[in-house]
């Protein structure tokens, strides 16, 4: 489920350490017990993490996070009768894995959106919350006028990717994508199983046949030394590297390491240097088993981001239709801040973004990774938020500010939205159905999260929500979403 806007293809920012290893989940609908939900506040609000009283905090600052894998790989378990991992579970990949229909900024940088509404009447919850939606947009591009890209695929060929929909997948996907790239973009390919090699050297794609047959010729071999594929890919992208494209690492595994370093520090320190040199990562992840936290992880620290394919037409729109579409990049090192006036506001709380917060005192300070952002995507955040007794619908509720850096010349750039009370006001059954559908995208995460132990939101009710959403859109995605929330009910 990766389309033009979620899957904002092949950009973002890298996060913290990891442990790798398998993302698996025990048949029957049972999760591991090592993984654990977010603690509920006692106030019986529906959303991760702790309120934060705006009296005390009024900034909430987090990087801005494309990676959509989250959300890909749970639907993957869920529709073949497993529920994920709680840990692997990410509120916001599920909210960023739909497209919205926020107008664009007329240069580059972003347009700033900011609307909510009041919960819905299936939402037990105190009649001073709302739902407080925060969108950001950028320009799109006419795929004609791109740079050309010189794009590095590193492929991962040890024994765990022989399982169908791996390997074979990603050789039908290659394929197809070395036919419809321009004769002036160039492709380089790199495997890895215990050992890496470079199968073809960057090559233009006018010269498709040995890109064909290095494709073809990629099998499965033996263990997955992920660190090897990565220090060489990033090796051959620099000997590669061309000023003024776009220059790519795309890493292609199902993030099972197990040979040499198995968690994405010790790899990031190995590569780091070539990722600041305009070198970015995506990461690609595949199979029914996967290293989530690792592949997640690499690419958020590795100025990219993460999505997850399961299926042949999956991986072709990645591939074919959304690569070339997004390669060029419109905003580097993106961050928000959202300033909360305690006036009007008595707590709040950001659904996801758990890994992604920024100091507030370093909101400005460029020096601190953000999030890179392509033509023509958006990027949503949701708020549950607690109005103060007796806010004035004229009242503001929040400034938000974004904050990213020009791809060009580096220099800093800023804009601005805000929201007040009356804003939030309406009820929620006429609120947008793309404000709905990130409603229940974003609970459903909470709910897999183990965040529901009291009740007081049912699969079902969002099931509902999402098919009313996806009716009013006409978007099959948000219609395979309540189809996916009513699997997973019937899984607990």
């Amino acid at each position: 489920m990766v389309h033009l806007r979620r899957s904002v293809l092949l950009l973002a920012a890298l996060a913290t350490t990891v442990t790798a290893g398998a993302c698996t989940a025990d048949g029957g609908g049972q999760r591991s017990d090592a993984a654990h939900g977010p603690v509920r506040p006692d106030s019986g609000a529906p959303w991760s993490g702790d309120e934060t009283r705006a009296s005390d905090d009024p900034l909430s600052t987090f990087a801005v996070d494309v990676d959509t894998a989250s959300y890909g790989y749970a639907r993957r378990l869920i529709m073949d009768g497993r529920l994920p991992e709680r840990g692997t579970v990410r509120p916001e990949e599920f909210v960023n894995s739909f497209r919205q229909d926020y107008p664009q900024p007329a240069g580059d940088g972003f347009a700033v959106h900011v609307d909510g509404a009041r919960l819905p009447e299936t939402q037990e919850a105190g009649g001073d919350e709302r739902l407080l939606r925060v969108g950001l947009q950028t320009r799109a591009e006419d795929g004609d006028r791109r740079p050309d890209a010189a794009l590095t695929f590193v492929i991962d060929v040890s024994g765990s990717m022989g399982e169908p929909g791996r390997l074979d997948l990603v050789r039908d996907a290659l394929h197809t994508l070395v036919d419809q790239l321009r004769p002036t973009d160039s492709i380089a390919v790199v495997e890895f199983s215990d050992e890496a090699r470079v199968v073809r050297e960057m090559t233009p794609v006018a010269d498709a046949r040995p890109l064909h047959a290095a494709i073809s010729s990629l099998h499965t071999r033996d263990s997955t030394n992920l660190e090897a594929g990565l220090v060489l890919g990033y090796r051959v992208a620099r000997d590669g590297f061309r000023h003024g494209r776009t220059n790519r690492v795309i890493v292609l595994s199902d993030g099972l390491a197990n040979v040499g370093s198995t968690e994405a520090e010790p790899i990031l320190r190995r590569v780091r240097a070539e990722a600041e040199k305009q070198i970015a990562l995506l990461g690609v992840g595949v199979g029914s088993s996967y290293g989530d936290e690792l592949m997640e992880q690499l690419a958020d620290r590795g100025d990219g981001f993460a999505v997850y394919v399961s299926e042949r037409d999956q991986a072709r729109e990645v591939f074919v239709r959304q690569l070339p579409a997004t390669l060029s990049v419109r905003a580097l090192d993106a961050k928000v801040q959202v300033t909360f006036a305690p006036q009007a506001v008595r707590s709040y709380r950001l659904v996801g973004y758990d890994n992604r917060a920024v100091a507030d005192e370093d909101f400005r300070d460029d020096r601190v990774d953000g999030g890179e952002v392509g033509p023509g995507h958006s990027v949503t955040a949701l708020y549950a938020v607690r109005l103060a007794e007796g806010a004035a619908p004229s009242d503001r509720i929040a400034q938000v500010q974004v904050r990213w850096t020009d791809p060009a010349d580096r220099t800093p750039a800023e804009t601005y939205g805000s929201v007040t009370v009356a804003d939030v006001q309406r009820g929620f059954a006429t609120a947008s159905p793309r404000l709905r559908a990130c409603y229940a995208a974003a609970w459903f995460a909470e709910t897999l999260r183990g965040a529901e132990s009291d009740g007081s939101v049912r699969l079902a009710d969002l099931a509902a929500i999402a098919d009313g959403a996806a009716a009013a859109t006409e978007d099959a995605e948000v219609r395979d979403l309540a189809r996916v929330i009513r699997s997973a009910d019937e899984l607990r």
